[in-house]
């Protein structure tokens, strides 16, 4: 299938697309290549996607995989692209990540998370697309404090900007499923990470931290659990659901609706590991990894933070057959390889 990926030169955007790849399909991705964080780091991705050593001018691919630097906030440009490409599958990976960054510049979150959005809704719904699968967030669940996190709770109490505008992603797949026929499925990841990850998550500046000797930054005093999902398992069960599209749930009760599914071909799946992680254990398997204690600074709650995720992923294992299950030591030990590996660090 043709399949389109936008946020392709991110770190889940990166292992999806060489994945769907590798099963055969053809990707057509996109990317603002925005410096939210290092862009080096996502052009090295990029050359990993086309399997381009880096500065070679080769691609080993070139017939699967093309590019297009373009901004979600571009509908025009967005709108050429889809008329050109006409894409069967849309996979929406691109927005603004991060808790604490929109405290700081909050139109970051709505340009991207919201608007773009909305023009991949819209560029979806008149180009036919079969489906489109996109990212959400463990960040909507907010307040709620049943563990572990079921699609069927109530999220109206998001502590943060990025989860609302997650929240209100999945409103608004949810009104084009049901006036236009547009199957969405809405994905909540939990806490991921790996090799290639976000400089700006833990684990990352973590390991650069304790290899530098440097102390690291411990919230809430190391009061805190995580649904720690090793990347791998993500694209698992993304790769999954490109075969299950959404359809409308035969037993959805109006009078008493469940929160992750509809009358309209509209879902929304957990995926998580199911294995919530103390911090403090995290790190310790980190140290592990990297054979060195680290320097601890113990700091109150951030705000917007939570102090425990955990997912319920009955359902993603219901509707593909698959639930995530990496260990957390063994997911450190990978990352802590492809880090040394790619900084060049003996």
């Amino acid at each position: 299938m043709r399949i389109l990926v936008t946020g392709v030169a991110g770190f889940i955007g990166m292992h999806l697309s060489i994945r769907l790849l590798e099963l055969g399909h053809e990707v057509i991705g996109i990317d603002n290549l925005n410096d939210y964080y290092d862009v080096s780091l996502k052009q090295a991705r990029l050359n990993h996607i086309t399997g381009e050593p880096v500065g070679s001018g080769q691609n080993n691919r070139p017939n699967q995989f093309q590019f297009h630097k373009l901004d979600l906030c571009n509908k025009e440009g967005l709108s050429r692209l889809f008329a050109e490409v006409k894409p069967q599958i849309v996979i929406n990976l691109a927005a603004q990540a991060g808790v604490r960054y929109s405290l700081e510049n909050p139109m970051a979150y709505i340009d991207a998370n919201l608007i773009g959005f909305t023009h991949i809704l819209e560029l979806c719904r008149h180009q036919q697309v079969d489906q489109l699968i996109y990212a959400s967030s463990s960040s909507v669940y907010g307040l709620n404090q049943t563990m572990p996190f079921s699609e069927a709770d109530n999220v109206d109490h998001p502590l943060a900007l990025y989860g609302a505008t997650k929240k209100a992603n999945e409103l608004l797949a949810h009104s084009y499923s049901h006036l236009f026929d547009l199957p969405t499925t809405g994905l909540r990841f939990f806490t991921v990470y790996g090799p290639w990850g976000r400089p700006d998550m833990a684990l990352f500046k973590f390991t650069k931290a304790i290899i530098d000797g440097t102390p690291i930054e411990i919230y809430n005093h190391g009061d805190m659990v995580r649904d720690f999902t090793y990347i791998d398992d993500i694209i698992e069960g993304v790769v999954r659901l490109v075969d299950h599209p959404a359809t409308p749930d035969k037993h959805f009760q109006p009078d008493q609706p469940d929160a992750g599914t509809s009358s309209a071909c509209w879902r929304i799946f957990n995926i998580g590991n199911g294995q919530p992680t103390p911090l403090m254990d995290y790190i310790t398997a980190l140290e592990s990894a990297l054979g060195k204690e680290a320097v601890k600074t113990f700091l109150p709650m951030q705000p917007g933070d939570v102090q425990a995720t955990s997912a319920d992923t009955a359902r993603l294992g219901e509707w593909v057959g698959f639930r995530p299950d990496t260990p957390v030591s063994e997911g450190v030990s990978k990352f802590v390889s492809w880090y040394k590996h790619f900084y060049q660090i003996g």
